[in-house]
């Protein structure tokens, strides 16, 4: 069974840095695709980041890109999300989902975390 469990959300001034984890088990973080996708209020989750497994490429939403870096670490099957220079806009609930290949649709994942908060203050 696959799991996947985030941490490292809190909350942050605005021009702070925050790093999220995504700690997984059950599958290799090397061998599959993993994102991040935010939620806020009253909105769809969206996307934020992605690492593609067997490989390094990554891709991001136009929002975060030079603020924010995803990157892995395949001995500790864990994937990071680093933030810098955090908005007020981007205070979320962040959740990590795992699949095959890239995918930045949240309609097409079904293996999530739980989600951890990121609030950004003014």
């Amino acid at each position: 069974q696959v799991q996947l469990v985030e941490s490292g959300g809190g909350l942050v001034q605005a021009g702070g840095s925050l790093r999220l984890s995504c700690g997984v088990s059950g599958r290799s973080v090397s061998s599959y695709a993993t994102a991040w996708f935010r939620q806020a209020p009253g909105k769809e989750r969206e996307f934020v980041a992605a690492i593609r497994g067997g490989g390094s490429t990554t891709t991001y939403t136009d929002a975060v890109k030079g603020r924010f870096t995803i990157s892995r670490d395949n001995q500790k099957n864990t994937v990071y999300l680093q933030m810098n220079s955090l908005k007020p806009e981007d205070t979320a609930i962040y959740y990590c989902a795992s699949s095959v290949i890239v995918r930045t649709n949240s309609r097409d994942l079904d293996i999530w975390g739980q989600g951890t908060q990121v609030t950004v203050s003014s």
